[in-house]
C-alpha cells in the first residue's frame, strides 16, 4: 500500500512539473520567462533616458505606436538624464505590474537590482539602443551597428580631407560620447581604427593631444558641456594655426562645438569652419548641415528600431524565440546579450533629400 501511494505522488508531482513547463518560455539563459498566454490589454513599460533630445522623444512614440499596434498598452516615462529617477520609474513600472520592459538606460551600470526585481516579476527586459551592463537580467539588445557609426563619421572626415589622395597634413579635435553609455566606446573605437593610419604617419594632428577614450568623453552627451571644452581646446592649443575636421560622435555635441568655433571666428570666408560629423539626423543639425555649418550626420533609422524592439518583447509574451543576428558582440559582463542591430547611413547636404524626405522621416517644410 504504501509502494502504491508513493508511485500515485511520483506520478502527480511529475504532472505537476509538466504542467509548470508547458507554461514556461526559456529566456536566453536557459531560464525561465512566464508566457502570459493572450497577452491582448497587457501593458509594456517603456523607459527613455531624456526629453531634452528629440531624438529620445521621437523613440518612445514610436515604440508606443508600434505596441498599440499589436494590441498593448503602454506606460512611457522619462528619467531626464537622471539615473536614480529611472531606477524609481521601473521600480514603479513593475509595482503597476507591467508585463514587459523596453529600457534605454541613462546609466548602463545603475538598473542591476531593479532589473533582478523585473526578473522576480518574470517581466523580460529588451534594452533599447544602450546595452545594460552587469546583470544577466537582459534578454535581448536592440539597436544599430555601433562600430559602423564610427567608422562611417571617420570615413566622412577622411574623405572630405583628401587624406586617402596624400593630402595633409590636418589639425582635427575628438570628441566622443558619455562614459556611462556602452556605445561610447564602440562609436570611438570604430572611428579611431579609421584614423589610425592617418595619425601615426601625421596626416592627422591631434593639436590638443587628447587622443584616449577617458579625455574626450561628454558627460550625458551634453552640448554645453562640449563647447566649454571646445572652447579650451581653442584658447590652449590653437594660439597659431586652425581646426580642419572635429569628429563629433553626436548632434547635440557638434551643435556645442559649432557654437565655441563661431565663437572663435570660425565661419567666415577667411576662417571656414571645419569638417564636423555627428549623429542622429535631428531637425536642427540637419538644417545646419543644409545651412552649410555642420558637415555630417549619421541617421539611424529609428521607426525601425522602435519595431525591432517592439516585436522582440511581443515574441518573448507569445513565447516565441526573437529574431537576432549578433550572438557574439554584445558581452555586458555577465552575459552576451542577443541582439538584432540595424545598419545606420551617412547624411550630408548631398544626399539627405533622397534619405531623409523621401524616406518620410522629415518633410521639405520641416527642413525650411
Amino acid at each position: 500500500m504504501r509502494n502504491r501511494r508513493a508511485a500515485l505522488a511520483a506520478m502527480a508531482t511529475a504532472a505537476s512539473l509538466a504542467l509548470t513547463l508547458s507554461a514556461c518560455g526559456q529566456n536566453s539563459d536557459g531560464g525561465s520567462k512566464e508566457k502570459s498566454g493572450d497577452t491582448k490589454g497587457a501593458t509594456i513599460g517603456i523607459a527613455m533616458p531624456t526629453k531634452s533630445s528629440e531624438r529620445w522623444i521621437a523613440d518612445g512614440n514610436n515604440v508606443v505606436k508600434n505596441l498599440k499596434s499589436k494590441g498593448y498598452k503602454t506606460k512611457l516615462v522619462f528619467g531626464e538624464d537622471d539615473p536614480d529617477t529611472q531606477v524609481s520609474q521601473i521600480e514603479n513600472l513593475i509595482t503597476q505590474g507591467v508585463k514587459g520592459l523596453i529600457i534605454a538606460a541613462i546609466d548602463n551600470k545603475s538598473l542591476n537590482n531593479v532589473l533582478q526585481e523585473a526578473a522576480d516579476a518574470n517581466i523580460p527586459v529588451i534594452a533599447y539602443d544602450r546595452l545594460i551592463l552587469g546583470t544577466k537580467n537582459v534578454d535581448y539588445y536592440a539597436s544599430f551597428d555601433n562600430t559602423k557609426v564610427g567608422e562611417l563619421q571617420a570615413g566622412y572626415i577622411v574623405d572630405k580631407l583628401g587624406l586617402k589622395d596624400g593630402k595633409g597634413p590636418f589639425n582635427i579635435e575628438l570628441f566622443a560620447g558619455s562614459n556611462d553609455d556602452n556605445n561610447t566606446k564602440y562609436f570611438f573605437n570604430g572611428a579611431m581604427t579609421v584614423f589610425k593610419p592617418y595619425i601615426d604617419s601625421k596626416k592627422l594632428v591631434v593639436k590638443s593631444g587628447q587622443t584616449q577614450l577617458n579625455q574626450v568623453t561628454t558627460l550625458r552627451w551634453d552640448g554645453a558641456t562640449a563647447q566649454r571644452r571646445m572652447d579650451d581646446i581653442l584658447t590652449s592649443s590653437y594660439k597659431t594655426g586652425r581646426v580642419d575636421a572635429v569628429l563629433s560622435p553626436y548632434d547635440g555635441i557638434s551643435i556645442g562645438v559649432l557654437s565655441a568655433l563661431k565663437s572663435d571666428g570660425y565661419g567666415s570666408k577667411s576662417k571656414p569652419l571645419p569638417v564636423i560629423t555627428g549623429q542622429d539626423a535631428e531637425l536642427a543639425s540637419v538644417k545646419s548641415i543644409i545651412a552649410g555649418q555642420q558637415t555630417q550626420t549619421v541617421y539611424k533609422d529609428t521607426r525601425k528600431l522602435a519595431d525591432v524592439a517592439s516585436t522582440m518583447v511581443d515574441d518573448v509574451l507569445k513565447g516565441k524565440k526573437p529574431q537576432v543576428n549578433d550572438t557574439k558582440t554584445y558581452d555586458n559582463g555577465t552575459k552576451v546579450v542577443p541582439s538584432y542591430l540595424l545598419q545606420p547611413v551617412s547624411v550630408d547636404k548631398s544626399n539627405y533629400e533622397d534619405v531623409l524626405v523621401k524616406g518620410g522621416y522629415y518633410t521639405d517644410a520641416e527642413l525650411k
